[in-house]
């Protein structure tokens, strides 16, 4: 029996453009570490069968939503949320 596909776990869409995010869980020299696999596409409909369809081929006037969501990708797998520190309190 064959796996399903793992869903991506953050996408991020800008009109017709979708960047979506996947991670896998890796340990490489005893470290555990994620790794990041982005697909980003832009759906359109097709003039002749009325069909939505997906291509990674891109306009110059997509460039402006493409750069949006390469931004908010860039922050997901780089930025990380820091818990604050708990106030010490005298005793």
């Amino acid at each position: 029996m064959s796996q399903q596909p793992q869903p991506p776990v953050k996408e991020y869409r800008a009109g017709t453009i979708c960047a979506s995010i996947w991670t896998k869980a890796e340990t490489r020299d005893g470290r555990s570490m994620t790794q990041h696999s982005i697909r980003v596409q832009k759906r359109y409909r097709d003039e002749r069968t009325g069909e939505w369809k997906t291509t990674s081929y891109f306009r110059p006037e997509d460039m402006p939503r493409l750069a949006l969501v390469a931004n908010r990708v860039f922050e997901h797998v780089t930025l990380r949320e820091v818990e604050p520190a708990a106030e010490s309190k005298p005793k």
